[in-house]
Formats: structure tokens, C-alpha cells, sequence
């Protein structure tokens, strides 16, 4: 892989994390208080419809219950976790607390991908944290337990479901779209008989609501996560768990554009130290890439083919 097609990826990649970053504003300023379940149904099912019509492809084989054990990690459950950080902490807890996720991947995906733990990554992942505490914890931070153990619980989700995703690859005859429809539907199914039962719909439905809820479903389920699995296949999966640090940067932008809260030079310190991290284990990718030293691109792994093995 070429420097500038590594480049591409990653910020294409990139783009769905900045687009997530927007969850907390979008869930505290535009969606009816104290109800997470139908948030992640709603953010979840009629994206993966849409994708299902728009593909006709359905699972076949393992990939029935492949599609429900990633679409639960990837979505469902996360999705459900996530909200329930987004309602209970400030929005730069949650990203702080969902900052360990790259130590995760670093871990298992030495465990079930045999990737090597290399120096560099330890210090990116130690960086990544510093840099993200920087940027989002202040004085006046509200520490909820519950909100951090779902934010705990929410990174471990996407973790096993990013090394999930690389050492399974995709069935022969199913595009990034297909199988990211399949996760959607499979988690919105999960999610949204849950939500009737527990939460209930809201008495009306302002135009805000609406308008949130398609955010989220078309913007930050259909098109984002389209492109994350496009970068899971494409990048090693450490660098792709690093790019989720593009979510507080983007959560601390939109705070100060949208809601007038002022970064401070600590702030601004966190955000270099972020970027330095992030950009550390791209760099390192890079220079460790096998296809890019034999002069050949990775194909995409499918099924029978697991990551790990072809290292």
C-alpha cells in the first residue's frame, strides 16, 4: 500500500469518527431526554433496511449468526452503551472514558490476530489518553458510575467488534454496504422491541426530534459506518482504533462551535497531543506494512481466510 493510498484510507476512515463525535451534541440538544434504547434503534434499523433493499443480499452459512454477534458489538449493544454515556456525562467524560478502546484492540488483536505489540503503539495508546484528558476534563466534571461503566462497556464493544471484523473478513459476493446493512438490521431488531417495551414511545415527536433521529440514522449509522468497515478492511486494526480519537476532537469542535464553550490552552494541548498520537501509529502502519514493502496491496480477507493467518 502506497503512502498516499494510506493516506486516503485513513481519512476517509477518519471521516466516521468525526461524524460520531457529533452524538453528544446531536442526543443533548435535539433528542427527547432519558430514552437511549429507542435512540439506538432509531439510529440503527432504518439505515440497515435501506441498506438491505438497496443491496439485496442476505447472509448465508455462519454469516447468519456472524452478522448478529458483530452487528450486537459494532451497534447494538454499543449504540445502547453509548447513549447511555451520552445522557449520563458530559460529552467530553464519555470520550474520555471510551479513550481506552485502542488499548483493547492493542490486546486482542495480539491474542486473536497475532499482531505483534510493538513500543510505539504502548506509547501512542498512553499519549491518546493524556492527549483526550486534556482535551475534555475540567473542573467541573460530573462523574456518574453508571455513565462510566456503560462508556467502559461501549469501548470494549466496538473493540471485539473491530478484531471480530478483521479476523472474519466478508463472505464472497457481499460488498462493505451489505454487510454493514446486515449489522444495522440485526442490531435494530435487537434493539427496538427492547425499546417499546422498556421505554415506550414519547407522547409527540417535535421536528428537532425528527431531524435528530435521521442525523443519526442516515449520517452517523448508514454513511459512517460504511466507511469505518471500509477502513477496517483496508488499515491494520490498531490504526483504524486510533482514528476513533477523531470523535472528542470533533465533540470538543462542536462544543465550542455550537455551544459557546471556550477551549482553553490545556484544551488545545490535548488536541496536538491527540493528533500526535494518532498520527504516531499511522506513520508506524506505514513503514510496517507488508504489502507495501513487496509493492502489493492486501485483498480484502474472506471467508475461510482469517487476518491473523496471513501475516
Amino acid at each position: 500500500m502506497s503512502r498516499g493510498r494510506l493516506a486516503l484510507d485513513s481519512l476517509l476512515t477518519l471521516t466516521a469518527p468525526v461524524v460520531w463525535g457529533s452524538t453528544y451534541v446531536v442526543t443533548t440538544e435535539l433528542l427527547p431526554p432519558d430514552r437511549p434504547l429507542l435512540a439506538a434503534a432509531m439510529r440503527s434499523l432504518p439505515a440497515g433496511l435501506i441498506l438491505l433493499a438497496a443491496c439485496r443480499v442476505l447472509p448465508r452459512g455462519v454469516w447468519w449468526w456472524r452478522a448478529l454477534v458483530l452487528g450486537t458489538l459494532n451497534m447494538g449493544a454499543f449504540f445502547y452503551l453509548l447513549f447511555v454515556a451520552a445522557y449520563l456525562l458530559p460529552g467530553g467524560i464519555a470520550a474520555l472514558v471510551m479513550s481506552v478502546q485502542p488499548m483493547l484492540v492493542l490486546v486482542l488483536a495480539a491474542l486473536l490476530l497475532g499482531d505483534r505489540v510493538r513500543p510505539v503503539h504502548a506509547l501512542a495508546c498512553v499519549l491518546g489518553v493524556v492527549g483526550v484528558g486534556l482535551l475534555v476534563v475540567g473542573p467541573e466534571a460530573a462523574l456518574d458510575p453508571v455513565g462510566i461503566l456503560a462508556g467502559l462497556a461501549a469501548a470494549g464493544c466496538m473493540a471485539t467488534g473491530i478484531v471480530l471484523t478483521k479476523r472474519w473478513g466478508r463472505p464472497e459476493g457481499a460488498g462493505v454496504l451489505a454487510m454493514t446493512g446486515w449489522q444495522l438490521t440485526a442490531a435494530g431488531l435487537l434493539l427496538a422491541p427492547a425499546a417499546l417495551a422498556v421505554e415506550g414511545l414519547p407522547d409527540r415527536l417535535t421536528g428537532a426530534n425528527l431531524a435528530g433521529y435521521g442525523y443519526l440514522g442516515l449520517i452517523g449509522a448508514l454513511l459512517a459506518y460504511a466507511l469505518w468497515f471500509r477502513g477496517v478492511e483496508r488499515l491494520p486494526a490498531l490504526a483504524v482504533s486510533f482514528l476513533g480519537f477523531g470523535s472528542p476532537l470533533a465533540a470538543t469542535a462542536l462544543g465550542w462551535a455550537v455551544l459557546g464553550q471556550a477551549l482553553s490552552p490545556t484544551q488545545a494541548a490535548g488536541a496536538l497531543i491527540t493528533v500526535a498520537a494518532v498520527a504516531v501509529v499511522q506513520v508506524a502502519a506505514a513503514r510496517n506494512d507488508p504489502a507495501r514493502r513487496t509493492g502489493r496491496r492486501n485483498d480484502t480477507p474472506r471467508e475461510g481466510a482469517p487476518v491473523g493467518a496471513r501475516r
